[in-house]
């Protein structure tokens, strides 16, 4: 029997080879996706093995932070839960008919106040509490105070400011709370 090529003619040895190519293409495609998606496989499967260490901070909030909290306390805490380092998605719900949730979850994801106080029978949000220091003068975060100003104003909480709270009693804190009640109400 005379050989494989003897027997088929030009065009189709020419179609063979066509073939041929195309498969070893599509065989070489499929094994770099393979060993693309594999690759990615162990490197995220790495990321998730990660193990990092931490530490417990030595204090939960700043010395000025505490001081005031305990200020606080003996002015609210008979009648509201006062919550330190409070995320405005924990106050705020974005849920809004007619706006994107997810964006407006991003706009206030990784924001908070310095305290927020809840009334205690209910835990709803009563009052956001902000204790502005030095950095409260940076132009960014004066426009980031100005955009959560805009927030709690819409959606009903007042928020108290305090700065040089050394100078301030009891009433003077008492009376900031009653002024913010009595100016929502208008």
């Amino acid at each position: 029997m005379p050989p494989l090529t003897d027997r088929l003619s030009k065009s189709a040895i020419i179609k063979l080879m066509n073939y041929l190519y195309i498969i070893i293409v599509i065989c070489a495609v499929g094994f770099v996706i393979y060993t693309e998606l594999f690759r990615n496989n162990i490197a995220s499967t790495e990321i998730k093995k990660a193990v990092y260490k931490y530490q417990a901070k030595q204090y939960y909030m700043t010395k000025s932070e505490g001081e005031f909290f305990r200020m606080l306390d003996k002015v609210a805490g008979d009648r509201y839960y006062i919550f330190p380092q409070a995320h405005l998605s924990a106050i705020l719900d974005e849920k809004i008919k007619g706006q994107n949730w997810k964006n407006a979850f991003k706009h206030i994801n990784g924001k908070s106040v310095d305290y927020v106080l809840c009334d205690k029978n209910t835990l709803k949000p009563v009052y956001a509490v902000e204790l502005d220091d030095y950095t409260h003068n940076y132009s960014n975060r004066k426009e980031r105070d100005i955009e959560v100003e805009r927030m709690f104003q819409s959606a009903g909480v007042p928020l108290v400011r305090f700065d040089n709270y050394k100078s301030l009693v009891e009433e003077d804190i008492a009376k900031k709370f009653y002024e913010a009640q009595n100016s929502k109400a208008i």
